[in-house]
């Protein structure tokens, strides 16, 4: 196979949880750019159909399932349902998610659990309805979403680095057990985008926009499209012998202490 045929995905099926919006539109965008036909799941119907009709304003054909990925006889029906009507599930990525940004002390268990369902037991119970078929297969390639929250603490976020930093150990895991059925299994973890989300604070003179310029090595904020080729490697023959990382694209964070003030 020549080096470019290795990120071909042509003939390849790819579903992307929560791919309405987002970090997760941008995988999908480029998966589908890749050659993947694209399958994508919100729980609003109205996201749903918003998206479908984005993506095909751009000349991608999005096939769009309503479901909640913590619903595990939810996720099974339609898993088959996508099987039959898509094709094979060859590439997953466990991309829906949810933040609730309130002091540990004040955090209800009700808060608490919601968001590590959504988070961890969500990518749990989609990987292993997906990884069934694959096996049977002998190919697949499934994505998690970590965040630099797998990694390190930050006021306010508990649950979600809580999730972040199971997902990152059970990326690890499910590496272990399904790399005899040549299933990949490895994450993204994303540093701070410009997304629609941190648009409000996006601008100089913002005292977090100019913290993340001034922490970030690479002095600015990621791009949807800096996650494409990543996103492209790990679904792709070219990782075929990488499982269990998790690559951060974060401009360099994690690998910096950060500038001191009086630096150039």
């Amino acid at each position: 196979m020549k080096a470019l045929q290795l990120f071909d995905l042509t003939g390849k099926t790819a579903l992307v949880t929560g791919g309405t919006h987002g970090l997760g539109m941008a995988i999908a965008t480029a998966l589908a750019q890749a050659g993947a036909k694209l399958v994508i799941n919100d729980v609003s119907a109205e996201k749903l159909k918003g998206a479908v009709a984005e993506y095909a304003a751009n000349g991608i054909t999005a096939h769009g399932y309503i479901f909640d990925v913590t619903d595990e006889a939810a996720v099974e029906k339609h898993i088959a349902l996508i099987e039959k009507e898509v094709g094979p599930i060859d590439i997953l990525v466990n991309n829906a998610g949810i933040i609730k940004r309130i002091p540990a002390m004040e955090m209800s268990v009700a808060d608490w659990q919601q968001v590590i369902n959504i988070d961890l037991t969500g990518p749990f119970i989609m990987s292993k309805a997906v990884a069934k078929g694959m096996k049977e297969r002998g190919y697949g390639k499934i994505i998690n979403m970590c965040s630099m929250m797998s990694e390190v603490g930050r006021d306010t976020v508990s649950a979600y680095a809580a999730a972040k930093g199971g997902l990152k150990m059970l990326t690890k895991n499910l590496a272990t057990e399904w790399a005899r059925y040549n299933i990949q299994v490895n994450a993204i973890g994303p540093g701070y985008f410009a997304t629609a989300q941190t648009a409000p604070i996006r601008y100089e003179g913002h005292p977090f926009n100019d913290f993340i310029i001034k922490r970030t090595p690479a002095m600015r904020w990621g791009q949807p499209e800096d996650l494409a080729g990543t996103a492209i490697y790990l679904a792709s023959h070219a990782s075929d012998f990488v499982s269990g990382h998790v690559v951060y694209v974060d401009g360099g964070i994690l690998a910096s202490l950060g500038k001191a003030s009086n630096e150039e």
